[in-house]
């Protein structure tokens, strides 16, 4: 089913922003896709959610926003699917990385080709990766600034200490995350 975004111009297909909430074993997730690739990834994607979401979308990427289920999406919905249900350690989906720069884009690649399923990494520890070891602060600040949770996997990155540090989708989805991938015990509640 397609359905045009109310006050977005109407565009080309190569300015089009394809969406789709979808059900996962942590909640509805907002996918979203441009011709370039998978482009943000929303937790928690109730109607408010997903309202403020495709706001900054637009806001961000200008295009036309399209509701759609299939298409640009396919492969990511399929993958989601396959992942939440235990079949898929790593995903292969193109990712238009036009929402985060500099310093974020290096730390979030560098996790992204580096840190596998059921595999963790400290935030210092991945500021050394990058070449800036005093920066674990700054890789916090790129792991919340991540605009592709579970693909680019910022639920894998842990305090030294043994914390499992922060998480923009919320401390019960990072601790699902990880019982997911054999890193935690599956919560209690």
């Amino acid at each position: 089913m397609e359905q045009e975004r109310p006050g977005t111009p109407a565009g080309s297909e190569r300015g089009r922003v394809e969406w789709a909430v979808v059900p996962s074993a942590v909640g509805p997730l907002l996918l979203a896709a441009t011709e370039r690739g998978l482009v943000s990834v929303v937790f928690h994607a109730d109607a408010r959610v997903r309202e403020r979401a495709l706001e900054r979308l637009a806001g961000a990427l200008g295009g036309e926003l399209v509701e759609l289920s299939s298409g640009r999406l396919a492969e990511p919905i399929r993958q989601f699917a396959a992942y939440f249900d235990g079949g898929l350690r790593s995903f292969d989906v193109k990712l238009d990385w036009s929402l985060v720069t500099g310093f974020n884009r290096q730390v979030l690649r560098e996790l992204a080709d580096t840190v596998p399923f059921g595999a963790v990494v400290g935030y210092g520890e991945l500021a050394r990766r990058v070449g800036q070891p005093a920066a674990a602060q700054a890789v916090g600040a790129a792991m919340g600034a991540n605009p592709l949770p579970v693909v680019v996997p910022c639920h894998r990155v842990v305090e030294s200490d043994g914390g499992i540090g922060g998480f923009g989708g919320g401390l019960e989805t990072k601790r699902k995350l990880l019982a997911l991938e054999g890193v935690l015990p599956e919560p209690l509640f």
